[in-house]
């Protein structure tokens, strides 16, 4: 199966190119980016060696959906996405910030509470709380923007607005942004039978004014619960089923591998790969709640080449 591991493109009005773990992001003229979402997974801040058949197109495909589905929230960046793994849209200056939310105790939230913490990013929890038990209110709690590498750090508002990373007015306008979007996020997941338990944004400044950027409420940013069940589980402290990424972490951690020094990635079998990409695909589906179309991937590159190139040349730079 072709995958999208890597690409080298060189479009019309094309400035420079941003690699990051999974997005190609190609600067059009200074003022647009062409986002390529690649199938390339990434774990424990690790790249994995293989590519996963249409995840990029999954990834993209589910941010573009909510980009639409929220820009009455909330200006996006988003102009078009002219190929299944392609988003085009405004280049904004992004915040230094990650606007992380939760509205459930789970993860590294939980992991923090459980060792004694109650504090997390200046916002106190109460006592008494169980893992993935829901907040009375969501919490935001923000991180610092970390390099390709490096781990995202917990950060509070004061100290955001303190060390200059926001200003207090845009920190408050990044604030309503992120519990309306997670409110709408919520709303919207309930209606597929999901629990959206947590999620980040990320959120960028062009001609002054504040932008949604990159993605939105998919599995890779995200943790979505399976509704029917979540009550008996917690009620009996067991597992909740999740609808996120978890399961690649999962089999990593069983196979020996959470990103140490020295550990080796697992072989990644063909079955392996079919498994994974069959299950972002039943992520699509469950998320989006509409059946998953495969975009051709017979010359996966040149298909995007051409369809990235034909809308700059058409609606970008005329």
């Amino acid at each position: 199966m072709n995958t999208v591991s890597k690409t080298n493109f060189k479009f019309s009005g094309q400035k420079g190119v941003y690699n990051g773990k999974v997005r190609d992001v190609y600067n059009i003229n200074d003022q647009y980016l062409a986002m390529v979402v690649s199938d390339r997974i990434s774990a424990f801040d690790v790249i994995l060696p293989k590519g996963i058949p249409f995840k990029g197109q999954v990834l993209n495909q589910i941010a573009s959906y909510f980009l639409d589905a929220t820009a009455d929230i909330v200006p996006n960046w988003k102009i078009a996405s002219p190929d299944p793994n392609v988003t085009i849209g405004h280049k904004c200056e992004p915040f230094a910030v990650e606007m992380v939310v939760r509205g459930y105790l789970t993860g590294s939230s939980w992991r923090l509470y459980r060792d004694g913490g109650r504090e997390i990013c200046g916002v106190a929890l109460p006592e008494g709380l169980r893992e993935h038990q829901r907040f009375e209110h969501p919490i935001i709690t923000p991180t610092t923007k970390a390099d390709i590498g490096t781990h995202d750090e917990n950060i509070s508002r004061e100290d955001i607005i303190k060390n200059g990373l926001v200003s207090a007015e845009d920190y408050a306008q990044l604030e309503k942004y992120t519990l309306a979007l997670f409110q709408r996020g919520t709303e919207m997941a309930k209606k597929m039978g999901l629990i959206l338990v947590d999620t980040k944004y990320e959120f960028g400044k062009n001609d002054g004014k504040i932008y949604l950027i990159d993605e939105i409420h998919t599995p890779d940013s995200s943790r979505y619960f399976y509704a029917d069940g979540y009550e008996e589980r917690f009620a009996k402290g067991e597992a909740q089923k999740q609808l996120s990424k978890e399961f690649v972490r999962e089999w990593l951690m069983a196979n020996g591998f959470q990103g140490r020094a020295g550990e080796q990635v697992p072989e990644m079998t063909p079955e392996i790969i079919s498994q994974i990409s069959n299950r972002y695909i039943e992520l699509y589906e469950h998320i989006v709640g509409s059946k998953f179309v495969p975009g051709d991937v017979t010359d996966v590159q040149n298909r995007i080449f051409n369809n990235v190139e034909n809308y700059i040349k058409a609606n970008l730079l005329k």
